[in-house]
C-alpha cells in the first residue's frame, strides 16, 4: 500500500511538475499528460510486483535493501525514459523536454527507494526478531552521518536543480513576451517555487518520520531486553538488522549478554556448590543424612508453586523467592556445626539443659549467615536463608523457639520449612526412632494443623500429598 500511494502521488507531482519545467508538455491538456505518466509509471508499478514475486530482493538481508534500492530507482527512471522517448516520436520533443522529464523521475524515485528502503528496514528488524536469525556486520558499511550527509546534500541538489528549471523555463517564456516585470508572471513563479518548495518539504519530513520510526523501534527493542536483562531474564536478544552503528550495538548488546549469562550462572554454580557443601558438612555431624537437604527443598519448592496461587501468600512468592528458597533450604540446619558432638549425636532422648543448647542451632545459624549478610550487603537470597535457620522451629501457636513468634509473625520460610522438617524426619529411620508412614506423618501434621503448623500450609500440603510421596521415593536414604 505505501508503494502504490508512492506511485499515486509520483504521477500527480510529475504530472505538475513537467508542465512547470517543459514549455511542451504544458501545451499538452492535463489529462492527457496525467494518462502519459500513469501508463509510464503504472507499467512500472507492475513490473515492480511481478519482479518482486520472482525473488529479486534475494533472502540475504544485507543484499535486499540495496537492490530494492537500485530496483526502484531504475523503475522510475526507466519510467521517465519512456515518457520522454514516447514524446521524442509521437511530438518530436526536444532532448531537453526528455531530460527534464527523467530529472524529475530520478529525484521521485529517490525519495520513493529511500523511504521503503526504511520500511524494509522495519519489516527485517521484525523477521530477525521473530526468528532470531540476525545479519551478520561487515567492516565496511556505510556510517550514519555519511548516509545522513549524503541524503541531505542530494535532496539540496535536487530541490536547487528543480529550482533552476522551474524559473529558467518562466523566464524564457516571459522574456519572449519582453515583459519580466508582467505582475501575472511573479504570480505564477512564486506558485511553482512554492509548489517546489512544499513538495521538497513534505518529501524530507516523510523521510525523517520513516527514520525516527526506525530509531524509535531499535531503542525500543534495546530497552526492553536491557530491562529484562536487569530483572535477571538473559534469554532475550537485540535483533541485528542494519549493518551500521545501530547493528553493532545490537551486536555488542548480544554479546554482553551473553557474557553476563555466562558469568552469572558460573557464580550461581559457584553458590549451590558452596551452599551444598556447607549443608553436607553439617550433615555429617548430625545423625541426618545428606538427602534430608534434598528432599527438604524439593518440599519445600512444591509447597511454594502450590501456595502461589493463594491470596495470602502471591505477593510474596513469586518466581524469584521460590528460586531463592529453594537454593538455600539446604541451610536451615547449618547452625548445628557449633552444637556439641554430646548432644548432637546422642542417641537417646536429650535433658532439659542439653535441648537448650540444642536449639542454640538456630541462632548460630542467623549469627553465620547474618555476618555473611554484612559483608555483601542486601541480599534477598541470604535474608530468606536467614529466617530459614532461624525460624524454621517456630510454631503457630508461639510455643516454638527461639523467640515464640504466633502466627503471621513468623516469616514465610520459616513457616514452609518448619513442616517440610518435621515431615522428613518422621518418615526417616534414625538411630532413636523407626520410620513412619507417609500415613502416620500426615496424621501428625493434621494435628499440628493450626498449632504447630500453618493452617494453610497444612491445607497445601495435604493437596499436594503426591508429590511429597513420589520426593520421599525418589530421594531415598542409601
Amino acid at each position: 500500500m505505501r508503494i502504490f500511494i508512492h506511485y499515486i502521488l509520483s504521477i500527480a507531482i510529475i504530472s505538475i511538475y513537467s508542465a512547470n519545467v517543459c514549455p511542451f508538455l504544458a501545451e499538452l491538456k492535463n489529462g492527457e499528460r496525467i494518462l502519459l505518466f500513469a501508463a509510464a509509471f503504472g507499467t512500472g508499478f507492475l513490473l515492480r510486483q511481478g519482479l518482486i514475486k520472482l525473488g529479486i530482493l534475494g533472502q540475504d538481508y544485507l543484499l535486499r535493501i540495496k537492490r530494492q534500492i537500485v530496483l526502484d530507482c531504475a523503475l522510475f527512471i526507466l519510467s521517465g525514459i519512456g515518457v520522454a522517448l514516447y514524446n521524442f516520436y509521437a511530438y518530436d520533443f526536444p532532448t531537453g523536454s526528455g531530460l527534464k522529464i527523467v530529472i524529475g523521475s530520478l529525484i521521485l524515485g529517490f525519495y520513493q527507494a529511500i523511504d521503503i528502503g526504511l520500511q524494509t528496514e522495519r519489516k527485517i528488524n521484525n523477521e530477525t526478531s521473530k526468528t532470531g536469525k540476525n545479519i551478520n556486520i561487515s567492516n565496511n558499511f556505510l556510517r550514519l552521518t555519511t548516509k545522513i550527509i549524503l541524503i541531505a546534500s542530494l535532496s539540496m541538489t535536487f530541490m536547487i536543480i528543480v529550482m533552476f528549471l522551474v524559473i529558467s523555463r518562466s523566464f524564457s517564456i516571459f522574456i519572449e513576451e519582453g515583459d519580466v516585470t508582467n505582475p501575472v508572471f511573479m504570480k505564477n513563479l512564486a506558485e511553482e517555487i512554492i509548489f517546489v518548495t512544499l513538495i521538497f518539504a513534505a518529501e524530507n519530513i516523510n523521510l525523517i518520520i520513516s527514520h525516527s520510526k526506525n530509531l524509535k523501534l531499535f531503542f525500543e527493542n534495546e530497552n526492553r531486553v536491557l530491562l529484562a536483562v536487569s530483572n535477571g531474564d538473559f534469554s532475550q536478544k537485540v535483533a541485528v538488522s542494519t549493518n551500521d552503528e545501530f547493528g553493532v550495538i545490537a551486536a555488542y548488546s548480544n554479546l554482553m549478554i551473553e557474557k553476563l549469562k555466562e558469568r552469572t550462572d558460573e557464580l550461581q554454580k559457584t553458590r549451590d556448590v558452596t551452599i551444598l557443601s556447607m549443608a553436607s558438612l553439617a550433615e555429617t555431624r548430625d545423625n541426618d543424612t545428606g538427602a534430608h537437604i534434598l528432599r527438604t527443598q524439593r518440599y519445600i519448592k512444591v509447597l511454594s508453586l502450590h501456595l502461589k496461587n493463594n491470596p495470602k501468600f502471591s505477593s510474596y512468592l513469586d518466581d524469584e523467592t521460590i528460586e531463592h528458597l529453594y537454593k538455600s533450604a539446604p541451610l536451615h540446619d547449618i547452625g548445628k556445626v557449633g552444637v556439641r558432638d554430646a548432644i548432637l549425636l546422642k542417641p537417646g532422648k536429650l535433658t532439659e539443659e542439653e535441648f537448650k543448647l540444642m536449639k542454640m542451632h538456630t541462632i548460630y545459624g542467623r549469627d553465620a549467615l547474618y555476618k555473611s549478610k554484612q559483608t555483601l550487603g542486601f541480599n534477598s537470597f541470604l535474608d530468606i536463608a536467614t529466617e530459614l535457620a532461624y525460624c524454621h522451629h517456630e510454631k503457630w501457636d508461639g510455643s516454638g523457639y527461639p523467640e515464640g513468634l504466633i502466627g503471621e509473625n513468623i516469616p514465610i520460610p520459616g513457616r514452609l520449612m518448619a513442616l517440610a522438617d518435621v515431615y522428613d524426619a518422621l518418615i526417616v529411620k534414625r538411630i532413636y526412632k523407626d520410620a513412619l508412614s507417609h500415613e502416620q506423618a500426615k496424621e501428625i501434621i493434621i494435628k499440628g494443623r493450626s498449632c504447630h503448623f500453618d493452617p494453610d500450609i497444612v491445607d497445601s500440603f495435604l493437596a499436594i500429598e503426591d508429590k511429597f510421596i513420589s520426593i520421599a521415593s525418589e530421594f531415598k536414604d542409601d
